[in-house]
């Protein structure tokens, strides 16, 4: 399933998408669930069965076109996590950039490099994303597959991993480079305010038939930038799981992105930073394109 988190003069809700009907089954209207995604996600298997007989039904469908989208999760109950350098190609231009903080160490990391982005970095399919917000005129983009964490715990096994990933999104990892290398740790510079386009929706683990055969596509302006399979991680989405899981405990709604693929505007000579008007876009099938335009 495509789940999707929009409003309307109702409010805001999630709703189930059918791009064949371009339409939206508003499970407010035909289920008792929340309107809320990390509510949902939290329910499990009971939620996704109610939903899918709700879309069986066919009843409280609205046209797609009608509704404002938003990212599927606008409010993270807490920090996205992320992680740096995991694509070789990736670790390889980042760490000749001049950029990476870590300049002097091994280009390819030997554990996760993990850091985490503000839940105020928020912003949805369309939006702007707001360069003024980076006084260092220094903003890039960074296409990054997501995981959702469904059902929570603590010491996962790589074995177990994929047994709590409830579905998978699209971030845009905006950064601003300046403030990334001048600070000497990523926080700052990746959580700035709307500074995390993330959609068009989530779609459900059990639509994708092998992560490792996702293709990651990013255009600026049309010009593809970056192009990766997923199988090209360094550390995949068992490994990140294990590796976060093992200090802390993941909950229902938890996010992760993975890490981006070589292409990134740091990665050009000169660095092909965004400016007002450009325009991301970023697509992983079956997730789709999330696009945004540069304000």
């Amino acid at each position: 399933m495509r789940l999707v988190t929009f409003s309307d003069a109702a409010g805001m809700r999630v709703g189930v998408h059918e791009p064949e009907s371009n339409t939206i089954v508003d499970l407010a209207a035909t289920t008792r669930l929340p309107r809320d995604m990390t509510a949902i996600v939290a329910l499990g298997r009971k939620a996704r069965e109610r939903m899918r007989r709700a879309v069986k039904t066919g009843e409280g469908r609205i046209p797609f076109d009608s509704v404002k989208l938003h990212a599927p999760f606008p409010r993270p109950a807490k920090n996205v996590l992320c992680v740096g350098k995991n694509y070789h190609e990736h670790a390889k231009e980042f760490h000749n950039s001049g950029v990476d903080a870590s300049a002097g160490k091994d280009a390819i990391p030997e554990v996760p490099i993990m850091f985490t982005k503000w839940p105020n970095s928020v912003i949805g399919p369309g939006e702007p994303i707001p360069t003024a917000n980076d006084y260092t005129d220094s903003t890039d983009y960074e296409g990054e597959l997501t995981v959702v964490i469904g059902e929570g715990g603590r010491n996962i096994s790589r074995a177990q991993a994929y047994q709590h990933v409830y579905g998978y999104t699209i971030i845009n990892d905006a950064t601003a480079r300046i403030l990334q290398n001048r600070h000497r740790q990523w926080f700052l510079g990746k959580s700035l305010d709307g500074y995390c386009p993330m959609g068009p929706c989530l779609v459900t683990a059990d639509e994708i038939k092998n992560v490792h055969q996702m293709h990651l596509i990013t255009r600026v302006n049309g010009e593809v930038r970056q192009d990766a399979m997923v199988s090209d991680l360094i550390f995949d989405v068992p490994a990140l799981i294990e590796c976060v899981s093992r200090v802390m405990t993941l909950d229902p709604g938890d996010l992760i992105a993975t890490g981006t693929c070589a292409g990134v505007g740091i990665g050009f000579d000169p660095p092909k930073y965004l400016k007002k008007g450009d325009v991301v876009s970023i697509t992983i099938e079956p997730i789709g394109t999330l696009e945004n335009p540069v304000s």
